[in-house]
């Protein structure tokens, strides 16, 4: 197999797709914007995953090693592709470190941007140092030094978690579910129980989306074994009376306001489309989806079409996704460039 494949993402997605081709004899350039492979998980710093259990630099970091250390699998890291011209089977992708390559396809596998809490400032984020996003927990249970409250060190004896934080919002432009939050927000508020019995997590909803074998392991868990509080509730604002954090709502079950002091209060961050990806859609010749996701083409003939010819996408590209998903996703797409060569090589003989 001649010119090799070009993979845009070195996250969940892009491991897959490049482990993928280079197993199947494949050749592969791997182009990855930051300045290490990994994607979200290793970026950001997460813990546990969903619903492995792994922590996440054990599990995508292994996924980074099998790809990187692969003799097919070119990695360039801190690089950007800055063009892509010609067609299926015979493209040439300009990078930013003023390099030129010959590729016969591309799968992009760009992820996706964390939801930017400032953008709901009526609660808190910004304003308080102990209102933060689920990402910062995250980071503060994966470096193992616990939750703490950012203001003065100290445990949190009283936890709120916030569902839907730029999601489901259409007053901020936000109208998609993202996925995931439930799921993991039901399991980080077991993590935060697990370290520190006597603190109090309460969870506000909207609606819970644990989807699927999810509902059992996390949403029931969470309840009947961490005695977590779930409330259905609609925010108002969050504020502080000088020594606790007050979460202002409606109880929407029992149609009455509620105040509950907290000492830290989490943000269940959204997933928004990449900030990249109009300049990814004008590079690559894609089109985006109504919400600024890459958009994809039916799978029914094959897996992470785009509109391009010979350009296919995978995992949260393409809108919220799962890690497991992503990673399904990522290898699909390596099969159906596999499959889109084999196609055209009979049709050429």
């Amino acid at each position: 197999m001649s010119k090799p494949i070009l993979i845009v993402g070195g996250g969940p997605a892009g491991l897959a797709a490049a482990h993928s081709l280079a197993t199947f004899g494949q050749a592969c350039i791997l182009v990855e914007k930051e300045d290490r492979l990994g994607g979200a998980p290793i970026l950001e710093g997460y813990a546990k995953l969903v619903p492995s259990g792994e922590w996440a630099r054990d599990a995508i970091g292994g996924m980074v090693d099998r790809a990187s250390e692969h003799e097919l699998v070119d990695v360039k890291t801190e690089t950007t592709v800055t063009s892509f011209t010609g067609e299926a089977g015979n493209f040439t992708a300009g990078l930013s470190n003023g390099e030129a390559v010959e590729v016969s396809s591309a799968i992009l596998c760009t992820g996706f941007t964390h939801f930017d809490s400032a953008n709901k400032p009526e609660w808190g984020f910004g304003t308080y140092p102990d209102v933060v996003t689920t990402t910062q927990v995250e980071q503060m249970i994966s470096s193992g030094n616990g939750v703490r409250c950012l203001s003065d060190g100290r445990k949190p004896k009283r936890v709120a978690i916030l569902l839907c934080v730029g999601s489901r919002d259409r007053q901020i432009g936000r109208e998609w579910c993202s996925k995931i939050c439930c799921t993991v927000s039901a399991n980080m508020a077991m993590e935060i129980r697990e370290e520190l019995p006597d603190c109090h997590v309460y969870i506000y909803y909207m609606d819970i989306r644990t989807f699927g074998l999810y509902e059992t392991k996390y949403y029931w868990k969470s309840q009947e074994e961490f005695k977590v509080k779930y409330i259905k509730a609609r925010i108002a604002e969050v504020t502080s009376d000088g020594e606790k954090l007050i979460v202002k709502g409606e109880d929407t079950l029992v149609k009455r306001p509620i105040t509950i002091p907290f000492d830290m209060v989490v943000h269940a961050i959204g997933m928004d489309p990449n900030v990249d990806n109009p300049g990814l859609s004008g590079v690559f010749g894609v089109d985006l989806e109504p919400h600024g996701y890459v958009g994809k083409a039916n799978s029914y003939s094959a897996s992470g079409l785009t509109n391009k010819s010979g350009v296919f996408v995978a995992g949260a590209a393409t809108g919220p996704e799962t890690i497991d998903d992503s990673i399904a996703q990522g290898k699909a797409a390596a099969m159906a460039v596999l499959e889109q060569r084999q196609l055209a090589a009979r049709l050429v003989g």
